[in-house]
This record gives C-alpha cells, structure tokens and sequence, in this order.
C-alpha cells in the first residue's frame, strides 16, 4: 500500500520537497511518527492534515493510493 504525501510552506521547507510517497502506514497517527522520525523540526510547527482534500482532526485510517496533504495554518481576512 503506498500513500501520495504532499507537502507545503514551511512544512515543505522541512522536508526540501513538495510531495513523497510512503509505504505501509496503516492511519495517520503512524504517518505522523514516521515524519518526525524522519524531520524531527516538524514536531515544532503547527501543520493541519488533509486525507482526500479533506482536513482531518482525528487519526483517520489510510486506503491505497491516498492523498495526504501537510497544510501550513492558515490565516485570511
């Protein structure tokens, strides 16, 4: 099973990309572990989480060929 990962302001800035695939993550509190495992910085920045261009609050399970977007906070006015 492989997950679409996209990423975006500074949470792309973390990481030094725009998108990433991952295998093998069952739901989205393992693929939060897996991104600080992999960029501990993320562990102290706000990012909400968006599975199938839906923002998600609580840990969601993860299908085949999901799309997870890492989304700055936003603000507007």
């Amino acid at each position: 099973m492989e997950i679409n990962l996209l990423f975006f302001g500074q949470v792309a800035d973390i990481t030094g990309k725009s998108k990433s695939r991952v295998s093998d993550m069952r739901d989205t509190e393992e693929l939060g572990i897996w991104l600080t495992r992999n960029w501990p910085k993320l562990q102290f920045i706000k990012y909400s989480v968006a599975v199938n261009k839906k923002v998600i609050q609580e840990n969601t399970q993860l299908q085949h060929e999901d799309t997870v977007a890492l989304l700055p906070p936003f603000s507007g006015g």
